[in-house]
């Protein structure tokens, strides 16, 4: 409804994970990096953990983008509250694969063959799950038995694990200690910088649109970093409404009044120690990776970025 009083084409600051918003903080574009380069180089599982509302979700629909623009094929797994039987019955589901029987050893068959055809025609083939920390052990071993699917040189499914840091302390049991052996590269997202959530802010604003690049006050930024503790997602919920009110005061810059009662109305006035804790534990990521702006480039571009071949040129810092 506020739209056309701000001159925008549409809402900034939904939080639905759409990849043209995701904003490209130097952490952000180590992860995107570590991502791409644990999936062209067939390295088998790859970790991505962070804060609930740090982009996570987001950055992983960028992944998924990319992936089907380059013929790759993936399944994405968001509802992770499920048994052996079903994370079985989702992948070839996603992945295609016709398979009417229930026989672990015979769809293990059928997506072997699958996974060999393709690789022989020099596709890819990507499990990601989001969530994962929600994984059942049992599931979670059942991940990382389809690990074992590879030729002598390289890795038939590559998978992706996503999940806030309770994920680490899971995998962190001496039961799962087989398939945290396994994770072969690690990325994370992390809370905005001060200065990043200026830009973030920015940023949505012009993607959606805005003429004016300054419809947040500098004191209005500042205390949305206060609040939102540097959390994409908080960021969000704490602008939106703030337009709302904007508009609803008929005024034409969003000030820190309007950050404030937004806060208050949203309790986030109220921080519990596990917050604070939490936000200051984090640190954005401060520097770039070499070579990291050509992948990001490339990665824009499905048409010169060949994800089947499996040849990296890239390796990130360790």
């Amino acid at each position: 409804m506020y739209k056309k009083f701000f001159g925008l084409k549409e809402s900034p600051f939904k939080v639905n994970p759409d990849p043209r918003y995701l904003f490209l903080t130097p952490g952000i574009q180590e992860a995107l990096a570590s991502l791409a380069y644990g999936i062209r180089g067939r390295r088998g599982i790859i970790l991505l953990t962070g804060e609930v509302g740090t982009g996570k979700t987001t950055l992983l629909h960028m992944i998924l983008d990319w992936l089907r623009q380059n013929r790759a094929a993936t399944a994405f797994i968001f509802n992770t509250n499920l048994t052996t039987t079903e994370l079985f019955e989702c992948l070839m589901a996603d992945l295609g694969i016709p398979c009417e029987s229930h026989s672990k050893s015979e769809i293990l068959m059928r997506l072997n063959r699958w996974l060999l055809d393709r690789y022989s025609n020099g596709q890819m083939a990507v499990l990601i799950v989001d969530e994962a920390q929600s994984l059942s052990d049992q599931v979670l071993e059942e991940i990382r038995f389809l690990t074992n699917l590879e030729t002598s040189t390289d890795k038939l499914l590559q998978v992706v694990l996503s999940g806030q840091p309770e994920l680490e302390e899971k995998l962190r049991q001496p039961h799962l200690r087989q398939l945290r052996q396994r994770i072969t590269v690690r990325c994370r997202t992390n809370p905005l910088t001060l200065e990043e959530t200026q830009g973030y802010i920015a940023e949505r604003l012009r993607i959606a649109g805005a003429s004016n690049g300054s419809l947040f006050s500098p004191e209005a930024v500042e205390s949305i970093y206060r609040h939102a503790r540097g959390i994409p997602r908080v960021t969000n919920v704490l602008c939106e409404h703030a337009l709302i009110n904007c508009f609803a005061d008929q005024q034409k810059t969003v000030t820190s009044a309007h950050i404030e009662g937004v806060a208050h109305e949203f309790e986030l006035d109220r921080p519990t120690a596990q917050q604070s804790t939490r936000a200051e534990d984090l640190s954005s990521v401060e520097r770039v990776l070499r070579d990291l702006s050509t992948v990001l480039e490339r990665m824009r571009q499905p048409t010169s970025f060949a994800v089947g071949s499996g040849k990296e040129s890239y390796e990130p810092h360790s």
